[in-house]
């Protein structure tokens, strides 16, 4: 019994690694070895049972739950576990399976206290609580478990925040991305949380793991310390990984930890918001004065930052307002439920509102309040006009997308939650990150996650059929609110929150999120692009103009930002396809951007929803699901062409701050450079550099770039450069298949890829050590697509010809060429895949 179990927990203890959670078969095992134990094996048996099985709706919680309740009734009897007993370990079960049997267990005299003492720690009762309501009024301990709810004792018996904090500093200079916290070439052993640990800052803070366990080892807490930190994606994997070095073991939960404290001079606010939602405590101060191994104490009272000597070094500030109560609640999103209940209980019991929690006073708007795009969408998802900035809301979510390599995190999480049917109106999985090249533990992905989704009225794509963004931007709806497991979970119609994969859980559990509404940053072109200037080329040209104008820096040390948790609202596209659309919104992520919305026409929305449409119908014909959740997403479709009317911002609408981009002042293609999203620079300015590899994939391309690079890579044989193809989507490698173009990149001699990341995320597919690379990926973050790489991002049709050249083209040799193969046949390569017009046609290639 249970030889498999201790066995792989000798295996990983020789890597400094905990057990695995017990799988439901090993939870059998232990509720048997407890009804008859063998000598000396009871106590370890127990404690297997209370400290080793996953909580929530985990398979293994059922189990746990199931046979603790035939305990708890005297059902099944053990020498190691009493009625009592079982109802207290019942009660550390977090919410789910455990539930109902403490909720029945009120009526049973010889337990009822044992299980009210229960109840009252638990927030995850969801439809129980009417049950309990209803027995309030005749059961006495129902009532005083109601009554509990209501004073928010699961709140206030917990520890409070603390006056003061001394901790020991590990710090990173410079910029950490999650990609630091959370390489990408591990994403597959990112759901064991320990394992994964083990890979962070191997290449940004090599050997600083060693560091803070030294740190700890002398009996300080860690605050892990950077000047900028939390850029780009992974977020839930990388807080994850920093919170199981720096953080504190979570009572009846395995191989998870929370509140570590992080300080950033500059945190990205979706890495801000996933440790918060971690039970973490993030905080912005600055951090020049600290360095590894300072003694600091965070003295809340006085706002400060102390050194050894009790010397301010830092000024300390608390936002949210609700931080501390967050911490206190183990986190953003336990506090949320938590308070939620206790409003429900009082409600129940007639009571006014509780004073138990930090109030938070939201902006109240001023008469004839303008809003901005972003604030009334926000607005009509909170039942209000508009949403100001600095607004505590919790806007309806109603589309939520996952991705697979923080899938089966979100899994976990939707577990923990106890979820079992999705709330927001439309949750959607995706596996674009480990289709092409999948590992053992992607297989078993592939195989467990798609059931587990659609039993919750989820819908599952399949691996191979490419982006996640690519397709969710097809199932949005026009003005709602959206959020995703990655960072460019960026709608083109609509607007998104990205969001680790807690929050997503969240998110699509409940069918709502909280937001703090962010300032808004409007970023409006004006006049016309010059013949051979792209889109991409617009992208670049934000952070281009921006840095001209002071309003960001390359620099990392006390970088300025001007969009950091900010949303873009771009103006001056008004007349793009909703692919097109999605090439500006994608690059929002780069800018540490918080979301970002961008003004369409109508008719161009209605033509992208009808396209839309035939889609998800084709998918149900294909034998997607779930098939219910679709057609709902159909139907309400088509209610928004019945009227199809776009919000509009007011015209005194207010923002931070507006950026003014002249597009004839662009006369030349603009590229990222090594290795910086932010450090943009005409193309005469890094002519010449050679180049091995060229990348033209990823959410950023759609299949009109892929035309006009097939047409200037046609019969040029096999190029200096290697050249990687990665259509987003099987519907557009399908449609360039028909068209011939498949035949030319074939002739190139490079990589076609399965349509998805593939080079884009750097897990998987990555180039040789110290490459350089012209790519038209969304970011070039160092070593994300391989070892000590120097890349460049631009637009498709430049990538096409650095290839040909095997170095980064002249102006003048750029725009001949796209004067020659592209802009004559402009209106032929630039269409976009309308499906509502392509009559019979199928997903994927059919020969």
């Amino acid at each position: 019994m249970l030889d498999s179990y201790f066995e792989q927990e000798k295996e990983r203890a020789k890597a400094g690694l905990p057990p695995f959670a017990l799988t439901p078969a090993e939870v059998e095992d232990v509720c048997l070895g407890l009804e008859q134990p063998e000598p000396g094996q009871a106590a370890g048996l127990r404690s297997l049972l209370e400290n080793r099985v996953s909580p929530g709706v985990d398979p293994s919680a059922k189990v746990k739950a199931g046979w603790l309740a035939s305990v708890a009734k005297g059902n099944v009897e053990s020498p190691a576990v009493s009625r009592e007993d079982a109802v207290r370990m019942l009660g550390s079960m977090l919410g789910g399976y455990n539930v109902e049997p403490l909720v029945e267990a009120l009526s049973d005299k010889t337990i009822a206290a044992a299980a009210a003492e229960a109840l009252k720690k638990i927030v995850l009762v969801y439809g129980h609580f009417e049950t309990v309501v209803k027995l309030s009024l005749t059961n006495p301990l129902a009532k005083s478990v109601l009554e509990s709810w209501a004073a928010g004792e699961w709140f206030l018996s917990r520890p409070e925040f603390p006056a003061k904090l001394v901790l020991k500093v590990f710090k990173v200079d410079g910029e950490i991305n999650t990609d630091d916290f959370s390489p990408a070439g591990h994403a597959p052993t990112r759901p064991d949380i320990p394992l994964h640990a083990q890979s962070m800052g191997q290449t940004r803070f090599p050997g600083g793991n060693e560091v803070i366990k030294k740190i700890r080892a002398e009996g300080h807490r860690v605050a892990f310390v950077g000047d900028v930190v939390g850029t780009g994606s992974s977020r839930k994997s990388a807080c994850n990984s920093l919170m199981w070095h720096i953080g504190e073991d979570i009572p009846f939960v395995p191989n998870k930890r929370r509140a570590g404290v992080v300080i950033g001079g500059l945190i990205a606010p979706i890495f801000f918001n996933t440790v918060e939602d971690s039970g973490g405590l993030p905080l912005l101060a600055d951090v020049t004065g600290m360095k590894t191994g300072d003694v600091i104490t965070l003295d809340f009272a006085a706002g400060v930052i102390r050194g050894a000597a009790g010397e301010e070094i830092s000024k300390l500030e608390i936002k949210p307002a609700t931080l501390k109560d967050e911490f206190r609640a183990g986190g953003r999103l336990s506090l949320i439920i938590g308070r939620q209940l206790t409003a429900k209980a009082r409600q129940a019991l007639g009571l006014g509102e509780a004073a138990l929690f930090t109030t938070v006073e939201n902006p109240r708007p001023k008469q004839g309040q303008g809003y901005t795009l972003a604030q009334k969408i926000v607005g009509r998802a909170c039942g209000v006009e508009g949403v100001l900035p600095g607004t505590a809301c919790e806007p309806h979510m109603t589309t939520v997308g996952s991705q697979d390599t923080t899938g089966p995190m979100t899994a976990d999480e939707l577990k923990e939650l106890a979820c079992l049917e999705f709330q927001a109106d439309l949750f959607m999985q995706s596996f674009c990150h480990t289709a092409p090249y999948p590992k053992s533990a992607d297989v078993k992905v592939h195989k467990t996650l798609p059931p587990f989704m659609v039993a919750r009225k989820g819908v599952s794509l399949r691996p191979g059929d490419g982006v996640i963004h690519s397709w969710l931007n097809r199932l949005v709806l026009p003005d709602t609110v959206g959020t995703g497991g990655d960072s460019h979970t960026r709608f083109p119609i609509g607007i998104s929150f990205p969001a680790g994969s807690g929050l997503v859980a969240f998110a699509g559990a409940l069918g709502f999120m909280p937001l703090d509404m962010p300032e808004s940053v409007l970023v409006r072109f004006k006049g016309t692009m010059n013949p051979g200037i792209t889109l991409r080329d617009a992208v670049n040209a934000i952070p281009y103009f921006a840095v001209k104008q002071g309003l960001l820096t390359v620099e990392k040390k006390n970088k300025k930002n001007l969009f950091n948790g900010c949303v873009l609202e771009i103006e001056g596209f008004e007349d793009l396809t909703g692919d097109q659309a999605y090439e500006l919104t994608d690059a929002s992520a780069e800018r540490s951007a918080a979301a970002c919305v961008l003004a369409l026409k109508e008719e161009r929305v209605a033509e992208y929803i009808k396209s839309n449409v035939a889609l998800m119908e084709k998918m149900i014909e294909e034998g997607y699901q779930s098939a219910d959740t679709l057609r709902r997403r159909i139907a309400a479709c088509r209610d928004w062409l019945e009227n199809p009317i776009l919000i509009k911002r007011d015209p005194h609408a207010e923002y931070k701050a507006v950026l003014e981009i002249d597009l004839a002042a662009i006369t030349e293609p603009l590229v990222a450079c090594p290795n910086d999203p932010d450090d943009v620079r005409p193309l005469a300015a890094v002519a010449g550099d050679p180049v091995q590899e060229v990348f033209i994939g990823s959410c950023m391309t759609n299949i009109g770039q892929f035309r006009a690079a097939g047409r200037i890579l046609d019969k040029a044989g096999i190029p200096p450069a290697r050249v990687w193809i990665t259509p987003p989507t099987k519907m557009d490698a399908a449609q360039l298949m028909r068209e011939g173009y498949y035949a030319i990149f074939a002739a190139l001699g490079g990589r076609t890829e399965m349509p998805g990341c593939s080079l884009c995320m750097g897990n998987q597919a990555r180039v040789g050590a110290g490459t350089t690379v012209f790519a038209t990926s969304t970011r070039n973050f160092d070593h994300r697509l391989g070892d000590n790489t120097r890349v460049y991002l631009g637009s498709a049709e430049l990538a096409a010809l650095t290839a040909l050249k095997g170095k980064i083209p002249t102006v003048d040799e750029y725009m001949a060429v796209m004067k020659a193969k592209v802009l004559p046949y402009a209106g032929e390569i630039y269409r976009y895949l309308e499906f509502h017009k392509m009559g019979d046609f199928s997903l994927g290639y059919v020969r």
